[in-house]
């Protein structure tokens, strides 16, 4: 039997491209939605590479539209002679209206933060994953690290206990 996994990647989605592990780390992420983003060429070929950083980016609303600010994908050496490629441009974030419109609502009256958390390929296009969220402080970053490290000895203590039964 073939599993989930394997099926996703034989028909090209669902494959991850990056992470933002950072997010996770200075954000408390509420919602998270899926975001369609218009590339170049040059582009596609550089993220099928892997060839991108997105830790520092994040997105902004301009004129009604969401666009993808910091991403860096760095282009590859075979790019065309003819194509100036430029890795910081910003990006143009592809979702319906009314999604736009609930999250507008939610970064202007409640203060929330849109960050990418992950870029990844689904039937062939790339998408990134919008986190709708709220930033740390410093305290809350210290409580989730001993919450995380709580997690893990408690982990280490139940395989400790099963393996003496």
């Amino acid at each position: 039997m073939v599993s989930k996994a394997a099926k996703g990647k034989d028909k090209g989605g669902g494959s991850t491209i990056a992470l933002n592990k950072r997010a996770r780390h200075e954000y408390f992420i509420e919602e998270r939605h899926e975001a369609g983003i218009a590339l170049h060429g040059w582009e596609v070929k550089s993220l099928r590479a892997g060839r991108i950083n997105f830790g520092d980016s994040y997105a902004l609303v301009r004129n009604g539209e969401l666009f993808l600010f910091g991403a860096q994908i760095t282009p590859l050496s075979t790019v065309s002679t003819h194509v100036v490629a430029e890795p910081m441009r910003t990006r143009k974030l592809l979702l319906h209206r009314n999604q736009i419109d609930a999250l507008i609502g939610a970064i202007e009256r409640k203060g929330y933060t849109l960050v990418p958390t992950a870029m990844y390929w689904k039937g062939g296009r790339a998408k990134v994953e919008l986190g709708l969220a709220r930033g740390k402080q410093a305290h809350d970053k210290r409580e989730t690290e001993k919450e995380r490290d709580w997690q893990r000895e408690k982990q280490r203590l139940m395989r400790a206990g099963n393996k003496a039964a």
